[in-house]
């Protein structure tokens, strides 16, 4: 991912059709009574190569008709946690005094890329009508129908021009360089976690400067290996956040993620596996990252027999991540931090780990020879001709079979615990696909 677009204007301008449109998806509710979507939502959006998430704000207007105070501080926090903000106006109204004032007050809470999308242009004929938004003192004008799906590519050519850069661009990190993030709700001491590392003696503090704050990422050497902590500006900016506000750290959240090795994910362990934990788990593993999960104010929550209620709790709660270390930890007086970075180290390594040729054809022998293929009712059976591990970072594996159709999940699942037998992959998703050998399949 290479960054976050934020779309604001007032209620009614067609925020969430433009969502919908970029996401291609319709999570976002589109109904003609202005305030109707009550939900922030964030989508992930690709054009030409690059990928983007995209956050509908649709609603943090709610009902209100003026620019109140309150709407103010919701603004406010878009700007500061996107990096570009798609202004949408109503192209059949023109600019009207609330466009105004929002234009006015995007300029004050942050100095963020602004592109002004007018919108309701369902014409060509009419994007005359769009000349008028330049007086709200934004250089990136773009005529468009959200409905209709006119101006897109011309929009989205000048958010991509914008952005941050890709990844692979934007990440210097030698190859010795283990990206990491500190990942968790408000509140659950991501900050104590990251002043408790950083502040070790051992260690060799420098800022890297980021392409749209500064700084963005931290490095540090400890014991000789080095660590970038990626993304820790948003750590260190403010300890809580309302329902609103917390909403914006998490896409950042997010985003952070997608350039990290290993995710470092925060719970409290008087409160583990909330939703949100659970979320960022899942976008995790959706990306391929390496996780680490790590139960922290241990010295609040500790007691005798504790451990393994809760160590049961999160295998139950959050099965998806079995895999993955568990580790008690106290940000407060430092408890668990040596393993918390010895774990990453080991994480780092499985992450990267392939299995010899020879290993996954002994595999191949185990499943033909002692389990019961998948079948279905016209008598079709899965037969698996053989494998091979495409790539690692995850690890990942590409099953040629007669009818990848017959793969259901409980079987994928053995064929990932197999694999997991033959390596360690502790800490890292494995992923596994299924190819038809034939042709046309």
């Amino acid at each position: 991912m290479s960054g976050i677009a934020a779309i604001i204007g007032r209620p009614n301008a067609g925020k969430s059709s433009l969502f919908n449109r970029l996401t291609n998806t319709k999570n976002a509710i589109v109904d003609d009574m202005p305030g109707v979507t009550r939900d922030r939502l964030y989508g992930e959006a690709e054009y030409m190569g690059r990928s983007f998430y995209v956050i509908d704000t649709g609603g943090i207007f709610g009902e209100d008709t003026e620019f109140s105070s309150g709407i103010r501080a919701h603004v406010d926090e878009a700007v500061k946690e996107c990096d570009a903000v798609i202004f949408m106006i109503d192209g059949r109204d023109g600019v009207t005094g609330s466009d105004e004032e929002i234009a006015e007050f995007i300029r004050r809470a942050g100095n963020k890329p602004v592109i002004v999308a007018v919108n309701k242009l369902d014409d060509p004929k009419h994007d005359d009508l769009a000349n008028d938004a330049y007086s709200l003192g934004f250089e990136r004008v773009v005529p468009v129908s959200a409905v209709h799906k006119r101006g897109l590519d011309e929009l989205l050519d000048a958010v991509i021009e914008v952005l941050p850069p890709d990844d692979e661009e934007d990440i210097t990190a030698s190859d010795d360089e283990i990206r990491l993030v500190i990942a968790g709700k408000p509140n659950v001491g991501k900050s104590s976690l990251l002043n408790k590392i950083t502040n070790s003696e051992r260690s060799l503090v420098s800022p890297v400067a980021g392409t749209t704050r500064d700084p963005v990422d931290m490095t540090i050497t400890l014991d000789g290996q080095a660590f970038r902590l990626v993304d820790t500006a948003g750590l260190r900016r403010r300890a809580k956040f309302d329902g609103d506000l917390e909403y914006y750290s998490f896409v950042r959240t997010l985003a952070a993620v997608d350039r990290a090795d290993v995710a470092l994910l925060l719970m409290d362990a008087r409160d583990p596996c909330t939703d949100q934990d659970k979320k960022i788990a899942a976008h995790v593993v959706r990306k391929g990252k390496g996780l680490i999960l790590v139960l922290n104010k241990w010295d609040l929550a500790g007691g005798e027999g504790k451990a393994d209620k809760l160590l049961k709790k999160i295998r139950d709660d959050m099965p998806f991540v079995n895999y993955a270390p568990v580790v008690f930890a106290s940000a407060l007086n430092g408890r668990g931090i040596g393993k918390i970075l010895e774990a990453v180290k080991t994480v780092y390594t499985n992450r990267k780990k392939r299995i010899p040729t020879n290993m996954l054809n002994r595999l191949m022998r185990d499943v033909l020879a002692f389990d019961r293929l998948p079948s279905d009712r016209k008598g079709r059976s899965l037969k698996v001709y053989y494998c091979s591990q495409a790539e690692s970072e995850p690890p990942t594996f590409i099953f040629f079979v007669n009818s990848p159709d017959l793969v259901n999940s409980s079987f994928e699942n053995h064929v990932k615990n197999k694999l997991r037998e033959l390596e360690d992959f502790t800490g890292s998703p494995v992923r596994t696909f299924w190819r038809g050998k034939d042709k046309g399949e």
